[in-house]
C-alpha cells in the first residue's frame, strides 16, 4: 500500500479461563491446567506476531450464595511458573502476567520479573493489580482490607521500590583483583523509606535485557486512570464502543505530560472478543449462539442474584425480571465485586432495559454482560479493528477467544492477513523484546548497563 503510513496495531492474547467469556461446554474447549493448552495458545499467537501473551490471575475462588460459583470450578497453576515455561518454547512473543501488589513484596515482584525478563530474552510484562477485597485477603498474611484510593497508593509504591532495585544496578563498578582472582561488582545499596515500604538492600539480579519489564495495568476509576497515566506502559481497559474508547484514550493520554511523558508512552489495549462467519449473516448466528453458551440459565439466575442480593433460584431465567426490590447484599457472591454500590439503581435501569427491548432475565444479562465485540467476515472484523485504532480509540486490543486453547487459531488464519494487506499490522517482527513490539523506548540507564555487564 501507498500513501501515508497507518498507524500501527497492537495486538495480545489473552489466555481464555475463568471468566463469563469462556465456553466450557463447548466440545473443542479443553483444560486450562495442562501445559499443552498454554502452549498452543502462545504459538498460535506468536504465529500471528502478536505483541504479548496475555495471562490473569485469581487470588481466590469465588463463592456464591455460600457455593464455589460455577465458573470458578476449574483452577489454574502459577502465573510465573507457567510463563516461565513459556519463555522455553517461543521466541519472540512477550509474556505478561496479572500479579497483585495489595498482596505481595517489591523486592519478591522484583527479583521474579527481573527472572523472567532475563530468560525469555526480554519479554517480560507485569500487569499491576490491586485488590480492597478483604475477603480474598483472608488468603494471605497480612489480610486486612484497603480502601480503594490506599490500594492505589500502595499500588505505586509498590511498583516505585521495585524500579529502584531494578535500577540499583545502572552505576555499579566492576572490581576487578586479578592477583586474587576476585571479579565483583560493588552494587549500590537500594534504600526506600515510605507509607508502606522501609527497605535497605542490595538487589540480587543484573538488568534485564529490556532494563524493565513491561508494565500494564487495568482500572477505569479516576485513581486507576491517574496511576496508569504516571506508572504503566499499557493500560487493560474495557470499552463498548468507538466514542466511549476515544473519550478514554483522550483522558489517559491527556494526563501525561504532568509526568513529564508522550503519548507514545502509553498504550491503551482494550479487552476484545470477536465471532468470525464466511457472511454477515453467519457471523451474527454464531455471535448469537455463543452468547447463549456464555450466559446459561443458572448464570443468568446468578448474574441477578449479584444485584438483587437475594436468593432468585425461584424465578425463570427466560421470563421477565423480579418484581421484588434489590437488598443491600451486594457481597452475595465474594472474590469480585461486579457491579455499582446501589443495586436499586442498577436494578432500576435494568428493568427499563427489558421492558423497552422485552428481555427475559436470561436476554437481559446477555446484553449487559457482553464484552467489546468484533462480529462479521475476516475483512469486516479487520476493517473494525482498524478504525478503532486509526481514530484514535485504542492503540489496539487484547483479545479474549470463548475457546481455551483453540479460540485465536481462526483469527491469526483469517485476520491477521486482511490486517497486513491493509498496511495495519506487522508482516514480521523486527525487534527482540517486547518493548521493541509496543514502539516502547528501553530506559537508557538500563540499556547502558545491560550492554556494559554483557560485555563484561
Amino acid at each position: 500500500m501507498t500513501g501515508t503510513p497507518r498507524k500501527q496495531i497492537h495486538l495480545a492474547a489473552h489466555f481464555p479461563g475463568v471468566n463469563n467469556t469462556t465456553v466450557w461446554a463447548d466440545p473443542a474447549s479443553k483444560s486450562q491446567v495442562d501445559f499443552e493448552s498454554f502452549v498452543h495458545l502462545a504459538k498460535t499467537a506468536e504465529r500471528g506476531l502478536f505483541d504479548f501473551f496475555f495471562l490473569a490471575e485469581g487470588l481466590r475462588l469465588r463463592e456464591h450464595l455460600g457455593r464455589i460459583h460455577d465458573l470458578d470450578v476449574v483452577g489454574r497453576p502459577d502465573t510465573f511458573t507457567v510463563l516461565n515455561a513459556l519463555a522455553g518454547v517461543t521466541d519472540k512473543l512477550g509474556l505478561a502476567g496479572t500479579i497483585n501488589s495489595t498482596y505481595n513484596e517489591p523486592f519478591e515482584l522484583a527479583k521474579q520479573f527481573a527472572s523472567l525478563d532475563h530468560l525469555s530474552g526480554g519479554r517480560a510484562a507485569w500487569n499491576v493489580v490491586t485488590s480492597s477485597d478483604a475477603f480474598t485477603g483472608e488468603n494471605f498474611r497480612r489480610g486486612g482490607y484497603l480502601e480503594h484510593a490506599q490500594r492505589y497508593q500502595r499500588a505505586a509504591e509498590v511498583v516505585e521500590v521495585t524500579r529502584k532495585l531494578w535500577d540499583s544496578w545502572a552505576a555499579d563498578t566492576l572490581v576487578v583483583d586479578r592477583a586474587a582472582g576476585v571479579f565483583a561488582r560493588e552494587i549500590p545499596e537500594t534504600r526506600h523509606r515510605g507509607g508502606q515500604f522501609d527497605i535497605a538492600g542490595r538487589f540480587v539480579l543484573p538488568p534485564s535485557p529490556q532494563g524493565h519489564p513491561v508494565l500494564l495495568q487495568a482500572g477505569d476509576s479516576d485513581d486507576g486512570r491517574e496511576f496508569g497515566a504516571a506508572a504503566a506502559d499499557a493500560i487493560f481497559t474495557v470499552h463498548g464502543t468507538l466514542e466511549a474508547g476515544q473519550r478514554f484514550y483522550a483522558d489517559v493520554k491527556g494526563r501525561l505530560a504532568k509526568y513529564g511523558r508522550t503519548p507514545e508512552e502509553l498504550k491503551i489495549l482494550p479487552a476484545a472478543t470477536f465471532v468470525l462467519g464466511d457472511t454477515a449473516q453467519d457471523a451474527e448466528d454464531r455471535a448469537r449462539h455463543i452468547r447463549r453458551q456464555q450466559v446459561g440459565p443458572q448464570t443468568a439466575i446468578a448474574f441477578l442474584e449479584q444485584v438483587w442480593g437475594r436468593d432468585l433460584s425461584g424465578y425463570d431465567p427466560d421470563g421477565p425480571l423480579p418484581d421484588v426490590e434489590p437488598t443491600d447484599n451486594v457481597a452475595i457472591t465474594r472474590g469480585r465485586v461486579r457491579h455499582a454500590k446501589d443495586p436499586r439503581a442498577v436494578a432500576e435501569a435494568w428493568r427499563a432495559k427489558a421492558e423497552a427491548e422485552k428481555l427475559s432475565i436470561r436476554e437481559l444479562i446477555i446484553e449487559v454482560t457482553a464484552r467489546q465485540q468484533f462480529v462479521g467476515t475476516p475483512a469486516a472484523v479487520a476493517e473494525q479493528i482498524d478504525t478503532y485504532v486509526q481514530a484514535d480509540a485504542s492503540d489496539g486490543f487484547i483479545l479474549v477467544p470463548h475457546l481455551t486453547p483453540g479460540g485465536l487459531d481462526e483469527f491469526v488464519d483469517r485476520v491477521v492477513p486482511e490486517l497486513q494487506e491493509r498496511g495495519s499490522f506487522r508482516t514480521e517482527y523486527t525487534g527482540t523484546t517486547l518493548r521493541d513490539h509496543l514502539g516502547l523506548r528501553h530506559p537508557h540507564q538500563h540499556t547502558t548497563a545491560h550492554e556494559g555487564a554483557r560485555a563484561s
